[in-house]
């Protein structure tokens, strides 16, 4: 460190210690100082006078520009021999982040070279919060996928049971019961697909206009009669290109929460603009790249979000709210829609004075399809053959059992497979299926990949896809293979797999 010290001043005494009192500070690039143990400034430069411009006692004590808490810190390190390097931040709002590279002390003096990081500070803390917000994603959608198996079987099963116990049977109460509540699960765990970015979307083009104002009669009935709702939108808004379902439940969702932070009553205002992005921006942790956007931006007069809630507010299962009032999915549910469909979005609040969540979506521009897995009609239908063959590859075996006994039930045979692998294998024995029925997530091949296969001998077989969640290039993946291929995400239900069954068979 004193060589440092001693080369950035360009001077060396015989002991190897720089002569403090003869240095010519404003030679030096960086902002530098002079001090003494007790942080008193003894001479600067004038890089150091920019860098503490208006921030008050900066230029006579060392230590003045500190918050409380750091200000010990700083003095500690001045008061040992050795060098040391040392974070503060400013007690001025806004806080900023100074680095200060102690030197050793000569002659009760010290060297002290001082840099503003707070912008590298906060990129680090951006690329530290997106790596959570990842990491938090892959889980969510990790424990969605188990799930969703666990309750495909809980709800087909039920199913199976009703089939035989009718209403007025003792146990169809209690039966129905566990139904209701398994497709409340599901509904939650659809709320983490959501945030994960998994879930299936079926994009359309539309004016965000008319959507709000068609969502609008919804709002007020939601907010209640003490809160006024406030449209404002803007002239000449562009196309977006969003899931209607999930875009209305990304502004119920706020609208909601916006409510619950307005107990005695207020104002909340939705206002829509265009927004031309010249240059890459960053929003929250993450950049959104130049491009024409349309801005939703949700602003209420509530109590406002602390500032050490507002930096976890999209977590899933976060809540400030009492237990047993809410999930802490439905904000972690918005983000997750919002960034699935390409948008951004970011929050504002200062307590007293409310919130303001701004939304980004890209504009359109030219023609779109609905997205979604491929699924084509062919051009002459035929009725299904109830005694058809079905190819049921599936690596859960409680949901493998539901669905092989519930399609032998509606009287197709089934072969059974439960894996890829296996599959292959019970084609080479010469059977040749009327449909195949695959798990999408498999060890070893997975569905598309054994759909490929399949292909090589049997290019029209018609396939059901089924997943607990749809991976981000399972559309394109489905597309490429061509053919009939429909979708099928889990759980579902008795009634919903034969229905697509009977479907595919009819037209594939």
């Amino acid at each position: 460190m004193a060589g440092f010290f001693g080369k950035l001043l360009g001077r060396r005494t015989a002991t190897n210690s720089v002569d403090l009192l003869a240095a010519d500070l404003d030679v030096l690039p960086l902002a530098s100082i002079v001090v003494t143990r007790d942080g008193e400034i003894l001479s600067s430069n004038a890089a150091y006078g920019a860098l503490v411009s208006g921030l008050a006692g900066g230029l006579e004590r060392v230590d003045a520009i500190g918050r409380e808490d750091d200000r010990p810190m700083l003095l500690s390190a001045l008061s040992v021999e050795d060098a040391s390097t040392v974070e503060i931040s400013t007690a001025g709002a806004p806080s900023r982040v100074f680095r200060f590279l102690i030197g050793p002390e000569n002659a009760g003096r010290r060297m002290v070279c001082v840099d503003d990081i707070t912008t590298f500070r906060i990129l680090e803390g951006q690329v530290v919060q997106s790596q959570k917000m990842q990491a938090i994603g892959q889980l969510a959608g990790g424990v969605a996928h188990d799930f969703n198996n666990l309750l495909t079987a809980m709800i087909g099963y039920c199913d199976l049971l009703l089939q035989r116990h009718r209403p007025g049977d003792a146990s169809f109460a209690d039966m129905m019961q566990i139904k209701q509540n398994a497709n409340r699960a599901a509904s939650l765990v659809r709320q983490l697909l959501a945030f994960s970015r998994k879930q299936q979307l079926k994009p359309v083009v539309l004016d965000i206009t008319d959507a709000l104002i068609e969502l609008s009669h919804l709002l007020r009935r939601l907010i209640g009669q003490q809160v006024t709702l406030d449209l404002e939108h803007g002239r000449d808004l562009g196309m977006v290109r969003v899931d209607l379902g999930q875009f209305e439940q990304v502004v119920v969702n706020l609208a909601i929460n916006a409510r619950d932070a307005m107990p005695r009553g207020g104002h909340l205002t939705i206002r829509t603009s265009n927004d031309a992005v010249t240059h890459p921006r960053i929003i929250a942790h993450e950049t959104m790249p130049a491009g024409e956007y349309v801005k939703i931006e949700v602003r209420d007069t509530g109590t406002g979000i602390p500032t050490d809630v507002i930096g976890r507010i999209f977590e899933p299962f976060f809540t400030t709210k009492p237990i047993g009032a809410g999930t802490g999915l439905g904000l972690s549910t918005v983000y997750g829609i919002v960034r699935q469909t390409g948008g951004f979005i970011a929050v504002h609040s200062q307590m007293g004075r409310g919130a303001s969540f701004t939304i980004w979506l890209p504009r359109h521009r030219g023609d779109i399809q609905d997205e979604g897995p491929r699924e084509v009609e062919a051009a002459s239908p035929t009725e299904a053959a109830q005694d058809a063959s079905i190819l049921l590859v599936e690596d859960e075996d409680p949901v493998r059992a539901f669905a092989a006994r519930a399609l032998r039930g509606k009287g197709y045979r089934v072969m059974e497979a439960r894996h890829a692998e296996a599959a292959l294998q019970l084609l080479e024995g010469g059977e040749v299926p009327d449909l195949m029925i695959t798990d999408v997530v498999m060890p070893g091949m997975d569905g598309p990949t054994l759909i490929h296969q399949v292909r090589q001998n049997l290019p029209s077989l018609p396939v059901i896809c089924v997943s607990g969640h749809a991976d981000d290039d399972l559309r394109t993946r489905l597309d490429q293979l061509g053919g009939a291929i429909a979708f099928l995400p889990k759980p579902f239900s008795l009634k919903q797999l034969s229905s697509r069954v009977h479907e595919m068979l009819k037209n594939g």
